[in-house]
């Protein structure tokens, strides 16, 4: 539910040639919007070393964390550690506790200095708070109106670099089909996407049974068989390029397993197409 009604389970990024900084690099914007129709609200510092002033960004993460789990809230940040997103589990004198990829059982104190520091430098840290659900119907309407605008015009969410929706499908594909992808970030984002899909079909199934008196179980059938084509092949993809933290950035063999894994792309593609347009018209009539 949480994956499908916040748009996650519909977005597909593809920067480069499969680099892995797709499945982060592009606008989240639209979780803050739609994270309160499931009952949360997020509040946090961002911003950029070299276009804001870094100290003072590390100063305000920092009172604004401390201030944050003093108040029993939930606070995340990213790139804690490695480019990824942690969750922040406290803080002492020197700088916060923390757990996530690459310390499952917890790590700190990561000096609160370092935020921004890196050649990404992004100061970045957020809480979220609990408040009121609305109806299902406005969080299933304004999840498919998202999961529509980033697959069919997904410009405002994308990096000029990357690509999105069925456009970041064109970009995957003639990634993989001329050898061009680097053998960590395609198994990187293969997997990021294809969990994404699962979800996508599991939310849609969900939404057609909280929607089970509105006429529209049977669109919402016809929408759930196609992403269920899209994950299947999503997976068939992971299964072949399978994720280790030990894949190097050299880029793939061209050759029969390449381009077997272009054609169950291309396939993935169609289904999704196909599924957006059910999504519309699920959308008019919802």
């Amino acid at each position: 539910w949480l994956y499908g009604a916040t748009g996650h389970a519909f977005v597909l990024n593809i920067c480069g040639d499969l680099c892995p900084s797709g499945p982060t690099d592009w606008n989240t914007s639209m979780f803050e919007k739609l994270g309160r129709n499931v009952g949360y609200k997020l509040e946090g510092v961002f911003g950029w070393k070299g276009k804001e002033d870094l100290a003072q960004l590390q100063v305000e993460a920092w009172e604004f964390v401390k201030n944050a789990l003093d108040n029993d809230l939930p606070c995340y940040g990213w790139e804690l550690d490695i480019p990824e997103f942690y969750v922040i589990k406290g803080y002492d004198d020197t700088g916060y506790y923390i757990s996530g990829p690459g310390c499952d059982n917890g790590k700190g104190p990561v000096p609160w200095q370092n935020l921004g520091t890196s050649e990404i430098g992004v100061v970045k840290v957020h809480s979220l708070q609990l408040i009121q659900d609305p109806d299902d119907r406005k969080v299933i309407r304004e999840a498919l109106v998202y999961a529509l605008e980033h697959g069919l015009t997904p410009e405002k969410y994308t990096d000029p670099r990357c690509y999105g929706g069925l456009q970041g499908y064109d970009a995957w594909i003639r990634s993989v089909e001329k050898g061009r992808a680097a053998a960590f970030g395609l198994a990187f984002n293969t997997a990021v996407w294809a969990e994404c899909r699962k979800f996508a079909a599991q939310f849609l199934r969900e939404a057609q049974e909280r929607l089970h008196d509105s006429g529209l179980s049977d669109l919402i059938e016809m929408a759930i068989d196609q992403f269920e084509i899209v994950s299947q092949n999503l997976d068939n993809v992971k299964q072949t390029y399978p994720f280790d933290t030990e894949l190097g950035m050299k880029p793939i063999l061209q050759n029969e397993r390449s381009q077997s894994a272009a054609s169950v792309l291309w396939r993935a593609k169609e289904a999704e197409s196909a599924g957006l347009e059910i999504l519309s018209d699920i959308d008019s009539k919802i």
